[in-house]
């Protein structure tokens, strides 16, 4: 118990640290320059995307430090290539065409045009299972082995997403990553609880007062790691479970809107306005 609390422990320090330094390092000298990185609200103001990669550099930099073994190693690697294909689509995507949702993306591969949301779902579909590769332990034969990897990659790789569709709104993300990480801090992975929450409680402040934002490489970050940290520490039928859950609520998010169900839910309201500028809006 003490050695896998100092495991959380150590990387939270370390995921904060992370986190702040990159943040740090990226607003002195901004790659390309800090109008690459800037967006506008949806109150006119200017808002930076440095957050995600920030985010994504604490998780990553937390999550080796933690140590752990194959799951370490597996985590990382997924949390990375989320963060890289997510970057890709801030800050290369096609505006002038309106390609939104899973399906929007997968249907324009299907007519043969690559997007930068459909190059960023084969890139972390790809590399959550490259994770999945190198995380999962063998238990028991060849074929429950293939099966375990193959439901681990589509589990961080849909939590990815499921983390990305939440970042609608301030803080929802950060808050998101908290409470699904919590339940399996006890699992093979569950120092990784440590380094969601010290990334988080650094980006919370200027993300809640809407300075920063994740977008898709930091969102994308924290959902690989959760859902790796569920891949990597839960047993097979929970990991069935929590896979089905993720392909419910996204399927569910093409008709149906979060936000709407959030803003309509009083508790779910509540929460997801806590620590937001309080005049912010808590709805589509």
């Amino acid at each position: 118990m003490a050695t896998r609390l100092g495991a959380l422990l150590r990387g939270a320090a370390v995921a904060a640290a992370g986190t702040a330094l990159a943040r740090r390092a990226l607003e002195t000298d901004p790659p390309g320059g800090s109008a690459r990185w800037t967006r506008t609200n949806h109150r006119g103001e200017p808002i930076s995307m440095l957050e995600g990669p920030a985010v994504a550099a604490g998780l990553v930099a937390g999550t080796l430090a933690a140590g752990g073994g194959r799951e370490r190693a597996g985590a990382a690697v997924a949390t990375a290539g989320a963060a890289a294909f997510g970057l890709v689509d801030d800050l290369a995507e096609d505006t002038s065409t309106r390609v939104k949702g899973l399906r929007g993306h997968l249907g324009a591969l299907a007519e043969g045009r690559l997007t930068t949301g459909g190059l960023k779902v084969l890139g972390i579909g790809a590399t959550a299972l490259a994770g999945a590769v190198v995380g999962t332990r063998r238990r028991g034969g060849a074929a429950g082995h293939l099966v375990d990897v193959a439901v681990n990659g589509a589990l961080i790789a849909g939590t990815a997403n499921l983390l990305n569709l939440l970042d609608l709104r301030p803080g929802r993300a950060l808050k998101a990553s908290a409470v699904l990480s919590l339940p399996v801090a006890c699992g093979g992975a569950g120092a990784a609880t440590g380094v969601v929450l010290g990334a988080a409680a650094v980006a919370a402040p200027g993300d809640l007062d809407e300075r920063d934002m994740l977008g898709d490489g930091g969102a994308n970050a924290l959902g690989a790691l959760v859902g790796a940290q569920w891949a990597f520490g839960a047993p097979r039928a929970v990991r069935l479970a929590a896979l089905a859950s993720v392909v419910g609520l996204t399927l569910a998010s093409e008709r149906v809107s979060f936000s709407a169900v959030i803003s309509t839910t009083p508790w779910l309201r509540r929460a997801d306005a806590w620590g937001r500028r309080q005049d912010a809006p808590s709805e589509e």
